[in-house]
């Protein structure tokens, strides 16, 4: 017993120098802010691949940091890097944002094999500039973000491990057939903020996506809606392009849509059909030049139709039929910088019985003069003192709050799925 007690008591001050070697380090301090622009990344550990057991500490980069807690992540970002550093075999992520590197060569990736995520947004990287291969032999990569650089092409051949791939903020304006080729696993696809118009489709280039949840093609040059887009997506993004025309059923191909996206667009008539979706949830169609509301799926939840030119809301179009066993659920509504002169019609409390915002803001019934619309109290939903508050202020339920911005904004962002 006297052995195995001293073996025991070495065993634990062994343990207590490696704790107190790092008991006074300041993560802050060696990694730094994220700045305002730059999201930060939640890392999970419980998403690490089974790595070779290697002893503590492990290598790191020298220009690069390696956390104690999370010895499979490098983290090279903000250090004003031109070139990647050698990556050591076991790492998993990998984060090179916000650097000034202009090329990535295969040197750095010889010996890597473990590496789940590469993230080499905010950089200065080209299409040219990147050795051809260097991503498609890492065959447990499964996110590669490569938004705010300077490509000009779309950076294939990739891994078909990959499952989402962010190239936002970029100058790509094609889309070779074969590009998207080979990546059965891919969920979210980001494409905003680039140079790609109508002809890209010509190739079918998502048809053979089967897996693809969300696409993103918001802040590009379209004209017609994206064709031939697989049955399996969920989340499309369309805003901030030049599409006139939905064609009829098209979303028939799509039925498990369940958030769309298409404001500042060029919209006039929309079908009545149009949005027949049976998991429809978000409904986006602001800054269009809509004169005309349209049917409500019975799943939609918040609908966003401000800054139209629509004239008067016909609640029986939205909702045609009442279903006490299958009721609407729609439960906020958008409709400021229209040009309506009364409020809805209270018909829609009744189609819409969980609906607890209608935002009416200002309406442009004139040029010279926007039109205020008062906003219904809905009783139900307050007590005595908050509604007799309401009432004072004009204010509950009719000014969008802080809250509904932010969901708003990242509802799309590749970040948050």
């Amino acid at each position: 017993m006297g052995i195995l007690s001293q073996l025991s008591i070495l065993h634990l001050l062994w343990a207590a120098l490696v704790l107190c070697q790092y008991e006074d380090y300041d993560f802050e301090d060696e990694y730094g802010g994220e700045p305002d622009h730059q999201l930060p990344y939640y890392f999970n550990p419980n998403t690490q691949v089974e790595a070779p057991r290697f002893p503590f500490p492990v290598g790191c980069a020298k220009e690069c940091f390696c956390p104690p807690a999370f010895p499979l992540s490098m983290y090279c970002d903000h250090r004003e890097l031109k070139t990647i550093p050698n990556i050591p075999s076991h790492v998993q992520q990998l984060y090179l944002q916000n650097n000034k590197i202009e090329a990535v060569p295969a040197g750095p990736f010889t010996n890597v094999t473990f590496v789940r995520e590469i993230n080499l947004s905010y950089n200065k990287i080209k299409f040219h500039m990147i050795d051809h291969g260097v991503f498609a032999k890492l065959s447990n990569l499964l996110q590669l973000h490569l938004q705010h650089n300077e490509l000009e092409e779309f950076p294939f051949p990739l891994p078909s491990s990959l499952e989402r791939l962010l190239l936002g903020f970029n100058k790509i304006s094609q889309l070779p057939g074969n590009a998207l080729e080979g990546l059965p696993n891919m969920t979210v696809l980001d494409l905003c903020n680039n140079l790609l118009d109508d002809s890209v489709f010509k190739e079918k280039p998502f048809s053979n996506m089967k897996n693809l949840m969300q696409l993103n093609l918001c802040n590009n040059k379209l004209q017609t809606m994206p064709p031939d887009l697989p049955s399996s997506l969920r989340h499309l993004s369309l805003e901030n392009n030049s599409i006139s025309h939905i064609p009829e059923n098209y979303f028939r191909r799509l039925p498990q849509i369940i958030a769309l996206r298409m404001s500042h667009n060029n919209l006039q008539n929309i079908a009545r059909n149009t949005f027949n979706l049976p998991n429809l949830l978000e409904l986006n169609l602001g800054h269009n030049k809509l004169k005309q509301v349209f049917y409500i799926p019975r799943s939609l939840q918040h609908l966003y139709i401000e800054d139209n030119e629509i004239e008067n809301i016909n609640v029986t179009v939205m909702c045609p039929a009442l279903d006490p066993l299958n009721i609407n659920q729609l439960t906020y509504i958008r409709v400021d910088q229209n040009k309506l002169t009364s409020p809805i019609s209270t018909y829609a409390f009744f189609c819409f019985p969980l609906i607890r915002t209608i935002y009416y803001g200002e309406q442009n019934v004139t040029v010279s003069r926007p039109t205020q619309l008062r906003t219904p109290v809905f009783r139900r939903f307050l007590t005595p003192e908050e509604f007799q508050e309401a009432e004072d202020n004009q204010e509950t339920l009719n000014q969008e709050t802080e809250e509904d911005h932010e969901a708003e904004d990242r509802y799309f962002h590749p970040y948050y799925h």
